[in-house]
């Protein structure tokens, strides 16, 4: 289980902000998968479940990413870490 970043050191918290600049990318890969999924399920049948159902999670997705990137910015703001 992941410690809370309020229980990180400096170190570890600098050591996250890099990885998190990798996982962007990841997760810009995985949003563009999805909604790719239902831009082709929308061309190929139509409106239905499988044309929401990946939007949905790909909302769901990016605003929980959205979340873990403020905290993590707000944790180093508090530190004055860079």
């Amino acid at each position: 289980m992941e410690k809370e970043l309020n229980e990180l050191t400096d170190q570890e918290l600098l050591e996250k902000k890099k990885k998190a600049k990798s996982q962007n990318v990841m997760n810009g890969a995985i949003l563009g998968f999805l909604i790719g999924i239902a831009v082709y399920s929308t061309v190929r049948n139509g409106l239905g479940l499988f044309t929401f159902l990946p939007v949905a999670f790909a909302l769901f997705a990016a605003n929980r990413w959205k979340k873990n990137g403020e905290a993590l910015e707000k944790e180093l703001n508090d530190r004055n870490l860079k």
